[in-house]
């Protein structure tokens, strides 16, 4: 039986997928986050190792398919994307390895087919576009260094830095301070700020005050309006920026938008982001997908094979009914 090993790695955990070629779902597991940055290569492999053998049984041994479609977070570059792949390939993972970006499984799981573009708002910020010929437009996605703003981490940030310069007097009031404060149960957004910098809250528990942003803007406080407008504007900007090199701009094209900011559906951005996109785009069609991006590297991994639409429908047909 020739089989598929899918990955789909991201910062807050490691989802596999083991089927069939012709569709069918032999195996599914969660394993911890895929971090290759931070814990280097080997670690995350680690960490997908692991998740491969729960989904196989504690037995299984390389290698675990035929062929394997990972697509993952911290393969930005074609350097990072090619020392994963050795990795995999060292440890026998499968015999045919394709590794690529994680964005590539989002637009696959959210569009009606192989092309289009996604933009993903998680933690980060990142978005891939494909041309109907295979053409690809992307970004480097490596932080503020290459002009990346946004997701969870960025408006965190931004959301800290106007609140400590509200509640020192550098900066206009705003309902930010009461937000940060009551959150984590603090007198003043100083000490979030110093119990944050001394290890004594971890900084990723920022993540919290996401929700509330969208809260806060949406009761009309300025200043949190203006770091929403600002998402939107970066979440637009950079599927025209794809759309326009792959020469889409003026073709109706589906726009997948996913990540956990934007799966919350705050009514504040996504208005700001219809207004936008009729400006920018207005022959973008934009999706807001629920579909797990592992089906979206399963279904990558079915082009890669040829495989019929039948194949396809099946393999969605039981994310669908939850089996």
């Amino acid at each position: 039986m020739n089989t598929l090993l899918a990955v789909d790695g991201g910062n807050s955990k490691t989802d596999v997928l083991v089927l069939t070629t012709d569709g069918e779902v032999l195996a599914r597991a969660k394993g911890g986050p895929f971090v290759p940055q931070s814990a280097g290569v080997p670690a995350a492999a680690d960490v997908l190792e692991d998740a491969v053998r729960q989904a196989l049984g504690p037995g299984a041994a390389p290698p675990y398919a035929d062929r394997m479609a990972a697509y993952l977070a911290g393969a930005d570059l074609p350097d990072e994307e090619e020392a994963l792949a050795a990795e995999f390939a060292a440890r026998g993972f499968a015999r045919d390895i394709v590794v690529g970006n994680d964005t590539f499984a989002l637009l696959r799981a959210g569009a009606s087919g192989p092309w289009g573009v996604a933009v993903v708002c998680g933690a980060g910020i990142n978005a891939v576009g494909v041309s109907p010929t295979g053409q690809v437009a992307r970004f480097p996605a490596i932080g503020p260094l290459v002009g990346d703003w946004g997701g969870g981490v960025g408006l965190t940030n931004e959301l800290m830095w106007h609140a400590a310069r509200a509640e020192d007097g550098r900066g206009g009031p705003t309902a930010l301070v009461e937000l940060v404060t009551s959150h984590f149960g603090a007198p003043t957004v100083e000490q979030v700020a110093l119990d944050v910098y001394f290890g004594r809250v971890d900084a990723l528990r920022l993540l919290e005050l996401t929700a509330g942003l969208f809260d806060v803007a949406a009761a009309g406080d300025e200043i949190a309006t203006m770091i929403v407008t600002r998402m939107a504007d970066e979440i637009v900007g950079m599927a025209r920026v794809c759309l326009t090199r792959l020469d889409l701009l003026e073709t109706p094209t589906e726009v997948v938008l996913g990540g956990g900011v934007l799966r919350a559906r705050h009514p504040l951005l996504t208005e700001l982001l219809d207004a936008r996109f009729v400006k920018h785009a207005p022959e973008a069609k934009p999706i807001v997908t629920d579909t797990p991006p592992i089906v979206g590297a399963a279904l990558r991994g079915l082009d890669a094979i040829g495989a019929g639409e039948e194949a396809k429908a099946r393999l969605r047909a039981q994310f669908l009914s939850g089996s």
